[in-house]
C-alpha cells in the first residue's frame, strides 16, 4: 500500500508564497505521474499541476506562471512552489500519484493540506 503525506499548507497574505510537499512511502513501487489538485469551498476538485516520470509538466490555466511543480525521484516527493498567491487560491490541496506496485497499476490520493490566502 502506497501512502501519501502532504505538508506545507497554511495561512498567507495575498501575494505571498508557500511550498507544498507530498512524500510518498511504501514498498516495491514506481511512480509515473505525480500531480496536485485542489478543492475550494463549494467547488469541484480541479487539477493544478502534473509532472511525469520524464519531468514533463502541465499546468491549469489559472496557474498563469505562478506555480512550479517538481519532484524528487530519490525520496520520492512531489513539490508545488506557489507564488503570488491570490484569495481565490484558497483550497485544500491534494496530492495524487499514479504508478505500479508489485506489477499492478494504482492511483492514490493524499488527505490534503489547507491553503488559505487572505486579502
Amino acid at each position: 500500500q502506497v501512502q501519501l503525506e502532504e505538508s506545507g499548507g497554511g495561512l498567507v497574505q495575498a501575494g505571498g508564497s508557500l511550498k507544498l510537499s507530498c512524500a510518498v512511502s511504501g514498498s516495491d513501487f514506481e511512480l509515473t505521474t505525480m500531480a496536485w489538485y485542489r478543492q475550494g469551498p463549494g467547488r469541484q476538485r480541479e487539477m493544478v499541476a502534473v509532472i511525469t516520470d520524464s519531468s514533463n509538466t502541465n499546468y491549469a490555466h489559472f496557474v498563469e506562471g505562478r506555480f512550479t511543480i517538481s519532484r524528487d525521484t530519490v525520496r520520492p516527493t512531489a513539490y508545488l512552489q506557489m507564488t503570488s498567491l491570490k484569495p481565490e487560491d484558497t483550497a485544500v490541496y491534494l496530492c495524487n500519484v499514479i504508478g505500479t506496485q508489485g506489477g499492478w497499476s494504482f492511483g492514490s490520493w493524499g488527505q490534503g493540506t489547507q491553503v488559505t490566502v487572505s486579502s
